[in-house]
Formats: structure tokens, sequence, C-alpha cells
């Protein structure tokens, strides 16, 4: 009994010098640099937890469509919205002056588009239109943020759309999330306790697609790495601030494991080459913790 006992111990003590080791080189990337980091880790398998600012309440910017989806898919599963349905696309749906690869693909609207192309767009690649379509849908920021608390989770808050935030720099201080609550709900939605099988499989498959961000979370992981991820952007005020440089992740490990990694960039007045930096190096030390 006292050999297992000492066994447990050395393994404790490796475990916390390890963990040591890797909050300081994640502090090490951060360190004098001009903004807030937020920063959590979980491990799905082993349970794994590290927080870095994990608990302060950070804009999410485009993060938050992963959370709409996943609302949007609720419906799916309980059969009020069917992704086959047809939405009509025209002019006051695809607005200007907003990120939307959706509006670039159907410039003068006018056509019917499946429910499942306004999300797979959203979702991989970020669009705005799309989004507020998708919000529309279900009633709201509101309807999401129920969606979101009936499934116990906390350190989340969603008030406006991409055409307010837009609107009003200050906004998107209102839809916030902590990492650590980014982490817990990527390990809901993976363990299917946000949604069906069918719809987590599905929205599963659109993150793997996602093509924006890749100078972020994925750009020094392994090429083929299977990443899940989204990403959120604010761009610069006038004053040069950036209000949100954000990344969420699933990450499958070469055995076969997964961890979820949330890297939130706030209130940065460095330039965005090295809010996305300071990103990509958290994920390639996280990468190399996981596959000591």
């Amino acid at each position: 009994m006292k050999k297992i006992g000492l066994f447990l111990l050395l393994i404790s003590a490796f475990t916390f010098a390890q963990k040591s080791a890797l909050d300081q080189k994640i502090s090490s990337i951060i360190k004098n640099k001009k903004a807030t980091v937020g920063v959590s880790v979980l491990g799905f398998e082993n349970g794994f937890i590290y927080n870095k600012n994990g608990d302060k309440k950070l804009p999410m910017q485009s993060v938050f469509k992963f959370h709409i989806a996943a609302a949007v898919l609720d419906f799916v599963d309980k059969g009020k919205l069917s992704l086959d349905q047809k939405i009509v696309l025209d002019k006051s749906n695809l607005l200007e002056n907003t990120w939307s690869p959706l509006r670039d693909k159907y410039p003068n609207g006018g056509v019917e588009v499946p429910l499942s192309e306004i999300i797979e767009f959203t979702v991989a690649k970020s669009d705005n239109n799309g989004c507020d379509i998708l919000l529309k849908l279900i009633g709201g920021t509101q309807t999401v943020q129920k969606f979101i608390d009936s499934k116990g989770i906390k350190g989340f808050q969603i008030k406006y759309n991409e055409e307010e935030m837009h609107k009003d720099w200050n906004t998107q201080y209102q839809n916030y999330s902590t990492t650590a609550s980014a982490v817990q709900t990527l390990k809901k939605f993976y363990d299917g306790k946000l949604l069906s099988k069918k719809s987590t499989d599905y929205l599963m498959k659109i993150m793997i697609s996602t093509s924006t961000g890749l100078n972020k979370i994925v750009e020094q992981l392994p090429k083929n790495t299977v990443v899940a991820r989204k990403t959120g952007a604010s761009g610069k005020n006038k004053d040069g601030l950036t209000g949100a440089e954000n990344e969420i992740a699933i990450i499958t490990l070469p055995n076969g494991k997964h961890y979820a990694l949330a890297v939130f960039v706030s209130n940065s007045t460095e330039t965005d080459a090295v809010n996305c930096k300071m990103i990509s190096d958290i994920s390639k030390t996280v990468w190399d913790y996981f596959n000591k």
C-alpha cells in the first residue's frame, strides 16, 4: 500500500511540474503584450484542466456563431425546422459592408437556398448575414441564451446580432463568454449533451471544414490534424484597439484522444499579426504538452 501511495504521489508531483511548465510557457508568450488574454484547455479523456484568466468575461465576436448554429440545430432536432427548408435571400438580408461570402455568391439575391447552406456559410466561413438570418429564424439572441442556459452552461451571454455589433463597437462586450465556459461547452457538444448524434456529427463536420483564421490555432499544428473550430475577430476601431481576436477548437491528437482549447485576445493594442501569433504559439505549446 505504501508503494502505491508513493507512486501516486510521484505521478501527482510530475503532473504538477508539467502543468507548471505549460503555465510558464504560456505566460512567456503573453508577457509584455498590451492585451488581455484568456486561455482555457480541457483534456476530454484525461480531464486535464488549465486556465489563465479563464473566468474573465471577454467578447466572443464570431465565436458565438457556434452557439447560434447549435441553437438552430436544436430546432431541427425538435422537428421545428428542417435542413432542407428553403430560405429566401434578397436585398433585405444580404446587407452590404459586412463580411459575407454568401452575398458574394448570390450578389443579386432573388434565390432560395436550403437552411443547411446558411448554417455552413455561417460557421465554416463566418458569414455575418448568414448569422443574422439564422437568429431571425429562431426568434433572436434570447432564444440562443435560453438554449445555452438550459444546458447548464455558465459564463455566456448573447444580446446583439451582427448588424447591431456593426453599428456600435461597444455592443460586442455584451456578447461575452469566459474561455472556461467555451471549453466546457465544446466538451458537452462532443459528448452529445447539446444536440442529437446526427446534428452533433453534422456541426462537427462543418467546424472541421472552417476556412477562416488559418494563422491562429491550426497554423503550427501538424498538417492533416483534425481540428473542429470557430474563429472570431473584431478588427480594429479608430483608436487602433482590437476588441477580440479569438478561436475555440476541439483538437484530435495522433493517439485518437482530444482536447478543447479556447484563446480570447481582448482589448489589444498589438497588431493583428501579433494577436494571431499569440494564439498560434499558445496552440503549439498546448499541442506539445499533450504530445509529450
